[in-house]
């Protein structure tokens, strides 16, 4: 009999902070859900976009201007007919190599992004 009350009372513990714990993350994801916190959310995501938008287009823009100049050139632009480009001492076919730079990013006050 003394086993039976343990467990049902363990059981009943267990149960109740159980639904303690319940109760309280559904409070948190309401409270998140809320139709000010959604639009606000929505705003900050759309001003990021528009903002990554915008620097995206500049860059874009002072790479075709430094074309244009003649002031930057690309490996492509260096390369005559009959050249061959090399990886790992494997012949490379045109269009197959993507060389990608590393953009450095330092943390600005309050904890943003700041372009260096």
């Amino acid at each position: 009999m003394m086993k039976r009350l343990t467990w049902f009372l363990g059981g009943a513990a267990a149960g109740i902070a159980g639904l303690g714990l319940a109760k309280r993350k559904v409070k948190e994801v309401s409270a998140d859900l809320a139709p000010m916190q959604v639009a606000k959310k929505a705003g900050t995501r759309v001003r990021e976009a528009i903002a990554d938008g915008k620097r995206a287009m500049k860059a874009k823009e002072a790479e075709m201007r430094a074309r244009m100049d003649g002031s930057v050139s690309t490996l492509a632009d260096d390369l005559d007919d009959g050249d061959a480009v090399f990886v790992d001492g494997e012949p490379v076919e045109p269009g197959k190599v993507i060389v990608l730079r590393q953009v450095r990013e330092e943390r600005g006050a309050g904890g943003r992004r700041r372009r260096a």
